[in-house]
């Protein structure tokens, strides 16, 4: 990696997390420069825009995202312990301090920034997607019933969880967060042969 790419990666990483927390419009271009300590000409040097801090940032916290929870649902044999790590993940509430990512940019992303907003999109089916491959895995194996639909079950599982990551970030606890993971454990039980 040049200096450059090195560069601008420190850039991504030291804005990133500011962004999910203060949001794009939130975000000046100053408070990028606090964070990484570089000077404007450091930061666009690197980047046309603040806009385009911010699709890299979305990116980045996408794919840290994704290997969370990648790494969590590798380490279960069953579908029931893929599925369970996935919740774990989501129920330590240090694992995303400021939020969902695809939470917070969605939010703002989706009528002002059409880039951005399909990139939240593709963070979304692919999420879907995951909690989908452990389901129809599941059935495959003959670990659940083939009663369970793997679309409506993700579908629903993944609306759930991006709602107790807002409702733990506006409360400032875990209870409901810890009752939605508790539901859909139970709800998934009910499929489990």
């Amino acid at each position: 990696m040049s200096k450059a790419e090195r560069t601008r990666q420190f850039i991504i990483e030291a804005s990133a997390p500011l962004i999910n927390k203060k949001g794009m419009a939130g975000t000046s271009l100053s408070d990028i420069m606090e964070a990484t300590k570089l000077a404007k000409g450091g930061i666009y040097g690197n980047f046309e825009n603040k806009e385009e801090i911010c699709i890299e940032s979305f990116l980045y916290l996408r794919a840290q995202l994704a290997s969370k929870l990648d790494l969590a649902v590798s380490k279960g044999k069953s579908a029931r312990e893929k599925l369970f790590n996935l919740l774990d993940v989501y129920g330590n509430g240090n694992a995303m301090i400021e939020g969902c990512p695809i939470l917070n940019f969605g939010t703002e992303a989706d009528d002002t920034n059409p880039f951005m907003r399909e990139q939240v999109k593709k963070a979304i089916l692919s999420s879907q997607r995951r909690l989908s491959n452990i389901i129809e895995d599941g059935i495959q194996n003959k670990e659940l019933s083939q009663e369970i639909n793997s679309e409506h079950f993700s579908i629903n599982t993944f609306a759930i969880i991006e709602g107790g990551i807002l409702c733990r970030k506006v409360l400032g606890n875990d209870d409901q967060m810890n009752i939605i993971l508790n539901s859909i454990k139970n709800d998934f039980e009910r499929y489990v042969l």
